[in-house]
């Protein structure tokens, strides 16, 4: 039978979501700065060669950097929060820990 999660309390799944959103609002403006700082080499090096090609590189370097914070944002706040031993493993049971 699965364990309670502290993410069931209202209480500290408010205060644990706020914790992500924080760091997601955090990591939007290293985002901004990132892409300022592509533009930056992009224009050193090459000039202004179109503006499709700075479309493109702010759309991926975005794309990546907040992806990368999305998940593991999740990652930590999976395991601060004592989700991850809240499950219910039957593999784990079974399986000794000498094999």
């Amino acid at each position: 039978m699965p364990q309670p999660s502290r993410l069931d309390d209202p209480l500290y799944a408010s205060m644990a979501w706020a914790r992500y959103w924080r760091l997601m609002r955090g990591m939007g403006k290293f985002t901004l700065v990132c892409i300022a700082v592509a533009f930056a080499i992009l224009f050193y090096m090459h000039g202004f060669v179109s503006i499709h090609m700075y479309l493109a590189t702010a759309g991926g370097v975005a794309l990546t950097l907040m992806l990368m914070a999305a998940l593991m944002g999740l990652v930590f706040l999976s395991s601060e929060s004592g989700h991850d031993e809240s499950i219910d493993d039957p593999v784990s049971r079974s399986v000794s820990p000498d094999e």
